[in-house]
């Protein structure tokens, strides 16, 4: 099974209603799990954002056999006021260019926990500024500005599953 495949499968079970999903094929197990939404009362103090997790284990495998992928789990966070808020901003001004996500994965502003991150509001960046990392199957994969310009926002939390062409950053172009 190829990694673009998986990724769709994600994809795919993540927009449906399925709660768990199973795939079996030869030596190949791909199984997926959501997270089961949970009401909770509002408290005094705001609850931190629950942080995403994509992972997919690899076990070793003989070198020409089919390799075996197991235990993948996707939880999504729950959507809340102010990202919606955040989303519509860019329909409003319609100068600014967004920078999306390419593929299904965990945002990462910083290169490591304690670093600081790539960019922030008010950075001038260059087309090809890492503006943050996008993890995808224990992958890091860096995200760079396509554009020179001004980082205006960003839209992401440090931590977020993002979805493929999901904004992450809007830029002033110059």
């Amino acid at each position: 099974m190829k990694i673009q495949e998986i990724r769709e499968l994600i994809r795919l079970v993540d927009q449906s209603s399925i709660d768990e999903f199973v795939y079996e094929q030869g030596e190949t197990k791909v199984h997926m799990k959501k997270a089961v939404a949970v009401a909770v009362a509002p408290a005094a103090a705001p609850a931190a954002p629950a942080q995403a997790v994509a992972a997919v284990e690899p076990t070793a495998a003989p070198a020409l056999a089919p390799v075996q992928v197991a235990a993948s789990e996707v939880k999504q966070a729950p959507e809340t006021e102010p990202t919606a808020a955040k989303e519509a901003k860019p329909a409003v001004e319609g100068n600014l260019h967004q920078i999306t996500s390419p593929m299904v994965g965990t945002f990462y502003a910083a290169p490591a926990p304690d670093k600081p991150p790539y960019v922030k509001p008010g950075d001038k960046v260059k087309k090809d500024t890492v503006v943050c990392i996008i993890e995808a199957m224990k992958l890091f994969n860096e995200i760079e500005a396509e554009v020179d310009g001004e980082i205006v926002e960003v839209l992401v939390q440090n931590g977020q599953l993002v979805e493929y062409g999901q904004p992450l950053f809007l830029v002033k172009p110059e």
